[in-house]
């Protein structure tokens, strides 16, 4: 009996040294930072990833903005880490070699208008707070984020190196979600060909899944044909054969992306 219970014992003290280990995060790898910040009123709070303090002071950082999708909106301020781009950075805390500003949006609402405006206040505040590399920010999103990539992108065209939108789309089918669509040129006759004048200057990399039954790739396939009948500098489409709707995971698991991303500059 005496010796079954020192095992218990020894094997209890085991898991909780254990398990210290496991939540204790080590102060000098790359972590996330709440942050707030209000516009129009109208207050919002946000998630910073800062890099690795070895990496922070080799110099100036380059700065990525995320834009979640419809299941991460809320308010609570943390919900949009939980996928995407978020846990890729957990994966990656000690090496990700970028600032990245995470904004939310609240239940029920796009990427548009204020929310848009609020990503952008936040992108200003951490480009100010740690002092980034204003000619490496970068655009990034996923799904509804997709969408909101082309938003703000055709809002600010000279501001970013380059952007990354993923399983994204122009405009979704008016009877599944009528709120859901790239303003700027949804009136046009040719959104599509609109969008990629707009924007023929910034490097594009897009990708979908060819199996998406959630936003369809049919939107991707033709933007990259108007990118290229534009004339556009640098506009990639990967498309991922046995994909589905998550082609986030693959994205940015992939590091040619990250090397292409961080290599556009303006």
């Amino acid at each position: 009996m005496y010796r079954l219970l020192l095992r218990l014992t020894v094997a209890a003290t085991l898991l909780m040294s254990l398990a210290g280990c496991a939540t204790t995060p080590d102060p000098t790898a790359g972590r996330f930072e709440s942050r707030s910040v209000t516009v129009d009123g109208h207050v919002s709070r946000y998630q910073v990833f800062v890099p690795a303090d070895a990496l922070r002071a080799a110099g100036p950082l380059p700065v990525v903005l995320f834009l979640h999708g419809s299941g991460e909106r809320g308010r609570d301020g943390m919900k949009q880490t939980k996928a995407g781009i978020g846990p890729y950075l957990r994966e990656h805390a000690s090496t990700f070699p970028a600032l990245v500003v995470l904004p939310q949006v609240p239940n029920h609402q796009e990427w548009d208008g204020l929310n848009n405006r609020i990503a952008l206040a936040a992108l200003d505040a951490t480009l100010a707070e740690f002092s980034a590399d204003p000619s490496r920010q970068y655009l990034t999103g996923m799904s509804m984020g997709g969408y909101g990539s082309w938003n703000i992108a055709v809002s600010a065209p000279d501001r970013f190196a380059a952007i990354v939108p993923v399983c994204g789309a122009v405009i979704a089918p008016r009877e599944e979600r009528q709120t859901l669509f790239v303003a700027a040129v949804a009136n046009e006759a040719d959104p599509y060909t609109a969008l990629a004048q707009r924007l023929k200057n910034v490097p594009v990399w897009m990708f979908h899944g060819a199996q998406d039954d959630v936003v369809l790739p049919r939107d991707d396939r033709r933007l990259h044909a108007a990118f290229k009948a534009a004339g556009a500098a640098d506009a990639r489409y990967t498309e991922y054969p046995d994909g589905n709707h998550n082609a986030w995971d693959a994205t940015y698991a992939d590091t040619a992306m990250w090397t292409w991303l961080f290599a556009q500059k303006r």
